[in-house]
Order: structure tokens, then sequence, then C-alpha cells
């Protein structure tokens, strides 16, 4: 369970990336579907995942009973996102690039020596509370 929750908020976090170089944090704001898929590791193979972006800052929104997680980071300016995820004593780590609608990125759980790439597609232009 813990293996495959941080693999899905970690594949969810770098899916939220973009090429737009001078665009605004706040211009990526909204809710995000993220797909990890696992190109190498013990990890699940694929995930879906949401999450939303407010002014930068990036969160999870859970769909169900998942495990307690935490998730910290930023799209930058230019739509550059960098993200940890942490349950229990394991975190991950994704990063990559937003566009105005999709992005994609790498993560990486180092414990379990998974990693994979992420892509994600902009549902809505305002983050669910």
């Amino acid at each position: 369970m813990v293996k495959q929750t941080l693999t899905t908020l970690v594949l969810a976090a770098g899916a939220l990336v973009s090429a737009q170089a001078l665009a605004e944090p706040a211009d990526y704001n909204g809710t995000w579907s993220v797909q990890l898929v696992s190109e190498s590791g013990s990890c699940d193979r694929s995930a879906n995942y949401t999450i939303a972006v407010e002014d930068g800052r990036v969160r999870y929104l859970p769909s169900g009973n998942e495990a307690r997680v935490s998730v910290s980071g930023q799209v930058g300016p230019g739509g550059s996102v960098a993200i940890g995820v942490h349950q229990g004593l394991g975190s991950a780590d994704a990063f990559g690039r937003l566009g105005a609608g999709s992005g994609s990125g790498t993560w990486k759980v180092s414990m379990l020596g998974c990693s994979g790439r992420w892509t994600a597609q902009r549902r809505t232009t305002t983050a669910k509370r």
C-alpha cells in the first residue's frame, strides 16, 4: 500500500509540467489529471491521480481512503515543476514542466528503486477545495 501510494503521488506530482517560458505560477491554477507510468523497479505499472495547483502550490486530491500522504511542491515561472511526496519513512520526487493544458516529466522513488514518466492534462482552471 505504501509503495503504491508513493508511486501514485510522485507521478501525479510530476505530471504538472509545461513549455511556456514566461508564464506566472498562477497561470497553472486548476485541477490536473496525472498518469504515472513505471519504467523500472517494483512499483505499480501505472496509476492515475488528481492534483490541484493554486498560485504555484501543488496539493494532492485523494480519491478515497488512501494512507496519509504529504505532498509539497511548486510550479515555478515557465511551468517548471518540482514536487516531493512523503508517506511514513518513504519519499518520492517528481520533476517536469506544465503548459497551458498539459505537462510531463519524470518521477523516482529511490528506496524502492522505481522510476518512470508522468503526463498531466488540465481538467479545470479552478482548484477544488
